[in-house]
């Protein structure tokens, strides 16, 4: 496989259920009564499987389904210099339903540690991904800065937001170094605040926090780019907008217009993983945005937050409606989202998620 070939046509966003051994393990863990050596060889075991049952179920494209994590952001946020975790005073509000407290907060200058597990992760899954080519995702830098802004940087570090920015930018790219460094050729940058910055609820907040939607939206752009300054040819990067994703629940709503000129038109990942699968997101005029070239569109029309199989010839008929706004050569398919964004996973079965990735994978080869 080479860096062309990514995205797929038929591909996915990352994170599997988590079966019963990790799950089990986990508890163990946390209760003593296992070492973290042996955690790891039931990571290591369940891991492979994973890879087994994507690779069995059409896919060309492999992820570690994010066993070794109990958050999609958090993780991989504790284990940047100059970051901490905290116990927050409430969890993340999703519809009907909030998160673990947790928070992180900025207490010294951030910069990307070069001994980072997720390195050591990444070797792993590539050890043995055969044929197919293995995908990293770790979150984009948005979402550190996003969810709690000015008042979790400590102002005696960054009393300038910009050389806050500015180090960010930095992180990000030498992250995208090591990975790469460590054999990584497909990236995936995990975002949800485009999708908030599309949202008039998650507007309002902003606002009354004192931020301006049109500010963070130039500002992220701009880290995104720093970051992405200088990435190998051959490493692919992706950016996957997601409206909130937990235990089958969503944060915002809103079509991708109010950031489609800049996030489409002007952030240069080479690659957009979109939910589509609600009327939550909008229609597909946003996409007439997309740059005509190299860059892929990856279409999230199936659904991970529900078992029920979609419809193959109503996925087909909007992938076509798609078309009239991008290429079609420029366009693949995925599930709308990861199966499981933290370790409580969404409300399927594992039958019914990889039933959705057979059902990704037929429809690619029908269409493409």
């Amino acid at each position: 496989m080479t860096q062309a070939s990514t995205p797929f046509r038929a591909d996915v966003v990352g994170s599997f259920l988590r079966p019963a051994a990790i799950r089990q393990a986990r508890q163990q863990f946390q209760s003593g009564e296992i070492d973290a050596d042996t955690l790891r060889q039931v990571e290591d075991r369940e891991i492979r499987r994973v890879v087994e049952q994507q690779q069995a179920n059409g896919l060309q494209v492999v992820t570690d389904g994010e066993f070794r994590r109990a958050w999609w952001h958090f993780d991989f946020f504790d284990n940047l210099n100059g970051v901490e975790r905290y116990e927050a005073s409430q969890g993340i509000q999703f519809n009907g339903v909030q998160t673990k407290a947790r928070g992180i907060k900025v207490t010294g200058k951030i910069s990307f540690n070069p001994q980072h597990p997720m390195l050591a992760d990444f070797r792993f899954l590539n050890s043995i991904a055969g044929d197919a080519v293995a995908k990293m995702t770790i979150p984009s830098p948005s979402v550190l800065h996003f969810r709690g802004g000015r008042d979790v940087i400590d102002s005696r570090v960054y009393p300038d937001l910009a050389e806050y920015f500015d180090d960010l930018a930095q992180t990000w790219r030498d992250a995208i170094q090591a990975f790469y460094e460590a054999g990584c050729r497909y990236l995936q940058l995990d975002d949800t605040v485009w999708a908030y910055l599309c949202s008039e609820d998650q507007k309002r907040q902003i606002r009354e926090r004192g931020d301006d939607p049109e500010v963070l939206s130039r500002t992220y752009a701009y880290v995104l780019n720093k970051a992405l300054e200088g990435k190998p040819a051959d490493l692919t990067v992706g950016l996957h907008v997601c409206r909130g994703n937990f235990r089958s629940t969503w944060i915002s709503e809103g079509g991708y217009e109010p950031v489609a000129e800049t996030l489409f038109g002007e952030v240069n990942v080479d690659a957009f993983f979109l939910e589509y699968d609600t009327a939550r997101a909008g229609g597909f005029e946003p996409l007439r945005f997309i740059r005509p070239g190299h860059q892929k569109v990856v279409l999230g029309l199936i659904t991970t937050k529900t078992g029920a199989l979609e419809s193959a010839a109503e996925v087909e008929a909007r992938i076509a409606e798609a078309a009239s706004y991008v290429d079609i050569g420029q366009l693949c398919l995925s599930p709308q989202c990861g199966f499981a964004s933290t370790e409580e996973g969404n409300s399927l079965s594992e039958e019914e998620q990889w039933a959705k990735v057979r059902l990704v994978v037929d429809i690619a080869a029908r269409v493409w």
